[in-house]
């Protein structure tokens, strides 16, 4: 077997599981008022069926002052019905299901919970609510731990195979665990040993409620990443003393919903926090899993097979491709369709509002309503374009049966995907083309790169049915002086195609825009293999080092016309971007319009002033416009014709792939 350690089974108390892959709890919004759903069902049976060892869903609010009212109900009676199908269901499929016990403390908004303030150690602010929540009575504390003993045996008696139990991310464990959250002068704040008693007594009464052999697990942060809060050192002590108490297995994770360091967006490496995993490790005799940004069967076999944890989670990998592991223990491998960290789909929706989908996997959530089934008729199709709409339109309709070419101008299929290759952080989603490139070769489809797609081509090609996903061109604003040498757009400096001088101004604050200063911005600064070199060798002073690393030879200034900017980047994404230009010193204007380009620079208007930017180089980013001049010619042509993507609208990524999937399944 090509990963024998990923694909080893695993007994945790007296539970054994049939690989080392968790799909960790993820909050779906597919439990309208707690009731588990068909949606709810669907999705994870479709995952089981892929062949994840682990299922934990969740998180599963304790009490009535647990979360958001979309979470999954564990803490009443009446929801033992669908908790029962959905184990069932899970079950059937060959894989094990827990529950997370969820209480949110002081990260529950009074909001879903009826106006009532929620509780937390102590009456500290919450910068995640903006709420300040109340400190729970001496008195109360036994009844909120009581909670969570009653979920854990209500979840044993609906056939969960274990429990976890929450003590990560800033919910209410850490809030008693964490001196920053936590300043009671009772029995539970203070010394180390007492701030750890709430969520020991919480372990303790979940063991002594399901019993000896029940596999209890608890979701750890291995280091809150906050200022003056719980590195891995006390983290590691904490978990020892979990283990005492009737802990089998730690889940560990990283950091608090209000940390500054990103956990899971793309900017963070694959793998990056498995080091918080093994120093739990080190500290403890049971099973442990390592988290975050683990994408991939290769990955995961490396974290296990080092010794650096017993098993790896796989939670938005799965989400994307729910057989990746089925694909991995075949040796198709290079079929998975990886989770590119974008958070566009999933953490993006949960703070909309939004149930979850995905950016590579549209079918995510609709797994009943969007099967891929074979078509009742087989055409020749004929796709035009090869960037993300069109090649998911494509390969959908291939693995329907059609038999299907798709032409692209340029000479490598991706689109504006390929922008992404050199920005800091956004490199993740050229994984998403070859993974589309990949299932294109094997599903048969012809590919025919660096040609036009011309009328006498197409009505030569006599196709049954076309797709138009043509993309989009750039807009140059009507600024007097656009038209001079020194103006290039962002799409020519991200496809290097132009360079850019020493001084430079971004007109547009968009995606685009900030992700073009972005690029900019890092041209100059240490790359990570010289800064490792000397780091290793003590070479320069880590004070030296951090200049180095903040500071590039670009003066770069976005003009925005917006009181925002990044209006169009998704909530988890965009402050990681805008910390990183200010880092790397890239000045922002907003409320500022470009009204003239000169020999000099830029020519700007505000509110209340106007002025002049000197710049080298003045980069366009002011948006786009559809590229679909084939559309009515190729109509006169061909009787099916479909328009996908940018092609329509100028969109995202996750809109355009969507489209595409749906065309795919429609013609």
């Amino acid at each position: 077997m090509k990963f024998p350690h990923l694909f080893s089974s695993l007994r945790i108390n007296s539970m054994e599981i049939r690989n080392r892959i968790v799909m960790t709890a993820m909050h779906l919004g597919y439990s309208p008022e707690g009731e588990v759903t068909d949606q709810l069902i669907s999705f994870y049976s479709e995952r089981a069926r892929g062949g994840v060892g682990m299922i934990i869903a969740g998180g599963c609010p304790v009490d009535e002052y647990g979360g958001m009212s979309s979470m999954i109900g564990i803490d009443d009676d009446r929801f033992r019905p669908g908790l029962k199908r959905l184990t069932a269901a899970v079950r059937e499929n060959g894989a094990k299901i827990a529950a997370q016990l969820y209480q949110g403390g002081r990260y529950t908004h009074s909001s879903m919970i009826g106006g009532r303030k929620p509780f937390s150690a102590s009456a500290v602010r919450s910068k995640f609510t903006g709420e300040i929540p109340r400190a729970l009575e001496l008195d109360e504390i036994p009844h909120v731990q009581d909670r969570f003993a009653e979920a854990a045996l209500r979840a044993k008696e609906c056939g969960f195979d274990a429990v976890e139990i929450l003590g990560s991310a800033g919910y209410l464990i850490s809030q008693f665990l964490s001196p920053l959250t936590n300043l009671r002068e009772d029995g539970y704040g203070g010394s180390p040993e007492k701030r750890m008693r709430f969520g020991l007594e919480v372990v303790e009464k979940v063991r002594n409620a399901v019993g000896p052999d029940y596999p209890v697990l608890m979701r750890l942060a291995g280091n809150d990443f906050m200022v003056g809060g719980n590195s891995n050192k006390e983290a590691s002590a904490f978990a020892a003393e979990l283990e005492t108490a009737g802990v089998d297995l730690f889940n560990v994770t990283g950091g608090w919903h209000e940390t500054r360091v990103p956990q899971l967006t793309m900017s963070v490496p694959r793998k990056a926090y498995v080091y918080l995993a093994q120093g739990i490790k080190r500290a403890v005799s049971v099973p442990v899993i390592a988290s975050n940004r683990i994408n991939d069967p290769m990955e995961g076999e490396e974290v296990i097979r080092s010794g650096a944890a017993d098993m790896v989670t796989m939670a938005r990998g799965l989400l994307a491709d729910p057989d990746l592991p089925n694909k991995a223990m075949q040796g198709k491998e290079h079929l998975i369709y990886h989770c590119v960290a974008c958070n566009q789909g999933c953490f993006d929706s949960i703070f909309s509002f939004a149930p979850v989908t995905c950016l590579v996997n549209p079918r995510a959530g609709r797994e009943e309503e969007l099967k891929i089934t074979g078509a009742g008729k087989i055409k020749r199709v004929l796709v035009i374009g090869g960037g993300a709409a069109g090649m998911k339109a494509a390969v959908t309709a291939a693995q329907r049966g059609h038999d299907v070419t798709i032409i692209e101008k340029e000479n490598a299929l991706g689109g504006q995907l390929l922008l992404n290759r050199d920005i800091p952080g956004r490199g993740e989603l050229i994984t998403a083309v070859a993974d589309m490139i990949n299932n294109l070769e094997a599903s048969g489809v012809r590919i025919i790169s660096g040609k036009e797609a011309t009328p006498a081509f197409i009505e030569q090609s006599a196709p049954d049915a076309v797709v138009i996903a043509t993309g989009s061109r750039p807009v140059f604003p009507d600024i007097e002086g656009i038209d001079k040498d020194k103006v290039v757009h962002a799409r020519d400096i991200l496809s290097g195609e132009a360079s850019a001088g020493d001084r430079v101004v971004i007109v547009g604050g968009n995606a685009v825009g900030l992700e073009t200063a972005l690029y900019l911005a890092y041209q100059g600064t240490l790359s990570p293999e010289v800064l490792h070199f000397l780091m290793i060798n003590r070479a320069e002073s880590y004070e030296t080092m951090l200049h180095l690393l903040d500071n590039g030879n670009k003066d770069i200034t976005v003009l925005e016309t917006d009181k925002r900017t990044g209006r169009d980047i998704g909530t988890t994404t965009r402050w990681t971007i805008a910390g990183e230009l200010k880092r790397l010193h890239v000045k922002i204007m907003t409320g500022a319009r470009a009204v003239g380009i000169t020999d000099q620079g830029v020519r700007f208007k505000t509110e209340v002033s106007s002025g002049m930017l000197e710049a080298d180089t003045v980069i366009i980013a002011a948006g786009s416009w559809p590229e679909n001049g084939l559309e009515k010619p190729i109509k006169e042509l061909v009787g099916e014709t479909y328009v996908v993507g940018d092609a329509i609208r100028a969109g995202n990524a996750l809109e355009a792939i969507r489209e595409g999937f749906l065309v795919g399944l429609k013609i």
